[in-house]
This record gives structure tokens, sequence and C-alpha cells, in this order.
């Protein structure tokens, strides 16, 4: 007998009774994000590696040790670990924000080679969102509101909180960065290894490590909002009244830097308790340099992006109210000489004149009592049973699967029937 081959390791499939939930967060998000008036785009899952390795940041633990990276003939090409970079790459070749405002978001999956957990996959799933042009805060609190509303509509939103930050311009972190480092020099004894690493490449991360130890003495560290040129300190205060007024609740944390080196003034993550250690649901920021920094002209840029797989753990976790729709609503049964094309006929005119209905006709033979079984296995609450008298006189039974009733109807009223039926 062969050897079972499973799926790889962090990548996985998601079942038919574990699909309808994903696609009813899914929906969700499609509907309030169109509600704001953004538009969908879809990039390829494969881009020329350097174009992450410009946009994030060949220092990152993203470039340097979490892609899906091969070679092509001679070129070198990387499964995308996240969607910024390409969404920036497809809008600067299509001219899509040359003198331009766009609102975009997309939808899919996305790549990183590093330990599976909790809400952390190899393939993971995320929702995003990109705007470009825009340079005033109110976009800032645009994000940030329909987050919110968001996970109103999920009914999460008692379950999720808002950290918000700004680490102003290129120059300022570069000033912040010399005196945390300094400050960090006295404490060295307690980084880890990768924590000394970062400390020559990328310090600002030391702001989110995980070592409590660390985290207590770092509470005395240089405070990033005292070294913001006065640029982004304007930007963040009115973000934050803006905030205010709008009856948004959020904390300043000024050791939120977010992973990736592209981001400037506001940074932003949703977080919760509800899943253990993996609290961020939701992270963003503005990236005003990216798009130069990509070859195109010089334009605004900030968006956010959040993991479906998280979100679905937490709505899970959370919301005990979810309303899911049936996988199938009317089961045609059928058997008998003669009664398996007016079964495909009335199947068909449902699906064409009632396309809100799930239709299924039952296919695999049997007696109406194995028939009725399959029925009541796919959840349906009405069976349309055609037999051979049925079908000579072009009648139905309509048997209720939930409460048990039923009656005889012509073919030609069933229709009128199951608009009205409860």
């Amino acid at each position: 007998m062969a050897k079972t081959i499973q799926a790889i390791r962090g990548m996985n499939d998601c079942s038919p009774t574990e699909s309808p939930l994903w696609q009813w967060v899914e929906s969700k998000v499609r509907n309030v994000l169109q509600s704001y008036g953004y538009s969908e785009v879809r990039m390829p899952i494969v881009e020329s590696t350097p174009l992450f390795a410009r946009a994030i940041g060949e220092v990152t633990d993203v470039v340097s040790k979490e892609m899906y990276t091969f070679w092509d003939n001679d070129e070198q090409l990387t499964l995308r670990p996240e969607g910024t970079a390409g969404c920036v790459r497809a809008a600067i070749e299509h001219g899509w924000i040359y003198n331009n405002e766009q609102r975009l978001w997309y939808m899919g999956p996305m790549f990183r080679h590093e330990r599976p957990q909790k809400g952390r996959y190899r393939q993971f799933h995320q929702a995003g969102v990109e705007v470009f042009g825009i340079a005033n805060p109110e976009i800032d609190a645009e994000l940030i509101l329909l987050t919110a509303r968001l996970w109103k509509e999920l009914g999460i939103d008692q379950h999720v909180s808002l950290q918000l930050n700004s680490i102003g311009s290129l120059e300022a972190r570069k000033n912040y960065r010399s005196a945390l480092v300094e400050f960090l020099q006295q404490h060295i004894d307690l980084l880890s290894d990768e924590e000394k690493e970062r400390l020559e490449k990328n310090p600002l991360r030391i702001l989110d490590s995980k070592n409590q130890a660390l985290q207590e003495v770092l509470n005395g560290a240089p405070k990033l909002l005292d070294y913001l040129d006065e640029e982004s300190r304007t930007h963040f205060a009115q973000l934050c009244t803006l905030l205010d007024e709008m009856g948004i609740v959020y904390e300043v944390n000024p050791k939120l830097v977010r992973g990736l080196d592209y981001y400037n003034k506001t940074v932003f993550e949703w977080v919760t308790s509800a899943l253990g250690a993996q609290g961020t649901v939701c992270g963003g920021g503005r990236y005003d340099g990216l798009v130069e920094q990509l070859g195109g002209h010089a334009t605004t840029g900030v968006g956010f992006a959040m993991g479906l797989e998280r979100l679905v753990l937490l709505v899970q976790e959370v919301n005990q109210n979810i309303d899911l729709p049936r996988a199938v609503d009317i089961y045609v049964v059928h058997t008998g000489e003669g009664t398996t094309l007016p079964a495909f006929q009335l199947a068909e005119k449902l699906r064409t004149d009632l396309p809100h209905l799930r239709t299924m006709t039952h296919c695999s033979g049997g007696n109406f009592k194995k028939q009725f079984k399959r029925a009541d296995k796919v959840g349906a609450k009405f069976a349309l049973v055609i037999g051979e008298s049925e079908a000579q006189n072009q009648q139905v039974v309509v048997k209720d699967l939930l409460g048990g009733e039923q009656q005889v109807l012509a073919q030609a009223d069933v229709v009128d029937f199951l608009k009205t039926a409860p």
C-alpha cells in the first residue's frame, strides 16, 4: 500500500464544515470595505524577490528568515509574505496612482517560513487595504473607523482594543535609534542572542520583546514620541483628536513600532487577549516613502492587514450568535421510473427562479428512506419528493423537514410556495 501523502506542516486544509464560517467572515470584510467605497485588486502570489528586500527591509525577520524563495531560470522569485509591496508594485506598473487617489483592498494567501502556532501558519490568508495619495490624518482615522465597524459586524468589538503610536520621519527614527541603542547597551546582559543581533540591525524591534524582565527595564527607555519631528507630531495630534471626537477608545503605546521598515508616522494595532499570546488581530500604518522607494513618483500611502485565520479563531471564541447560512435549503428526492427528468427540471427551475436558495438534487440512487436520511444529513429545510405518481400527475410532495408537515402541490406552484415559506 502506498504511503499516505499529507499536507505540508503549517499549510492547512479548510473542511466543508469550516468553510461556511470562513465565507461568513470574508463576506463581512468585503461588505464593510465596499461600504466605504474601496475597490478590490488582485495581485500574483509570486513576485520578484528584490521587491520584498527593497520594500520590507533586508534586515527584517521576514526577509532574512521567513520568505519562500526559489530560482526560476536566472530570476529569483518569492511567494509573497505580505500584500503591501505587491500592491505598490502593481499600482506603479499600471499607473493607478499617478496624480490620483486610490483606496484599494485585497484578500488572499500569503506565505512565511516560520514555526507554525495557533493562528499563525506558513500559508495564511490576509485581507488588506492600501490608500494612496492622501496625506491628511483623516484617512488614518477612516481606516481605524472602518476596522472598528468591522469588529462590530463580526461581533468581536468587545474583545479587541486599539493601540496607537507615531514613529515619525526617517530622520526622527535615526535620532531615536541612537538614544535607544545607548540605553540598551547599559542593559546588554538582559538581551538574548537574537536581541543582540537586532541591536545592530533593527533595534526598534527590541521594544516589543516578549522578555518580561527586559520590558520592565524598557519602561525607563527613551520614548520615541519625544523625538518626533514637528510634522509627525502635528499629524498624530490631529489623528488623536479626530478619534476622540468619533468616540474611538485607544491607548498610545510608545513601544509600538511594527516589524517592517517601510512605516512612518502613524502605526496602529488592534489586539485581543482572547487568543493567548498571539494577540494582534490587525495592524497597519503610514508608508509615505514606499512608492518612491520602489521607483514610482512620490506618493503618500497608508494601509493595514488582518490575518483571517486569527480573525476566524477570534470569532469562534467570542461570538456565539452567528447565523450561518444552510449548506442546503432544498433537497429534491426522486425514485421510480420516469422520475429523474422531472426532478432535474424542477431543481433547475428553482435555481433560476429562487437563486438565493441552495438546491441539491439526489444523484446516488436508493429508496426514499435513504434519500431522506441524506436530506437530514445535509441540513435541508424542505424535501421535494417526486415518485412515479407525482411524475405522472406533474405534482410534488413538499415535506418540511424541521416541522414534519407535508403537502402535495402542483409542480408549477412550488416556486410560489417556497417564496412565502418561513
